[in-house]
């Protein structure tokens, strides 16, 4: 019996998967994402309330930049700025128009940020990369 114990534990182990390696999309290059949002300072104040969303375009936060959306006040969604679907170039990052994110490439690539950062409308089907996002106390950690 300790025998088929340890045995199913050890396949249960095996099959679990680490998300580190979530990101199949071959448009979009691997970059370390690793910054703090403190919510307390006003440039963030779109994020101290449920559906808040805010756009940070700072160099070296993503590739183009990162989408953050406030769900629920405990539940914090962070996506990569550009555009999925298209390898990384002058346009390839997203323009925000409420809970949407729209393609500037010429194309009609729309994501909706509420919805898992899920494609609506045009092509490619790739949905918005995601980072890990926690919340302590005030402070938001990004990374992926």
């Amino acid at each position: 019996m300790k025998k088929a114990i340890f045995l199913l534990l050890i396949i249960l182990i095996s099959s679990c998967k680490s998300d580190d390696d979530n990101q199949n999309n071959t448009n979009l290059p691997r970059v370390n994402v690793n910054f703090e949002i403190n919510l307390n300072l006003p440039q963030y104040e779109s994020l101290n309330f449920p559906g808040g969303i805010f756009v940070d375009r700072t160099a070296g936060r993503g590739i183009r930049g990162v989408i953050v959306y406030n769900q629920n006040d405990q539940q914090f969604f962070a996506y990569e700025l550009s555009d999925p679907n298209i390898v990384p170039s002058d346009c390839s990052a997203l323009e925000v128009t409420g809970t949407r994110a729209s393609s500037n490439c010429g194309n009609e690539n729309i994501y909706e940020i509420t919805s898992l950062g899920q494609q609506v409308r045009g092509e490619g089907g790739f949905p918005l990369l995601p980072y890990r996002i926690s919340k302590q106390g005030n402070t938001l950690f990004i990374t992926n």
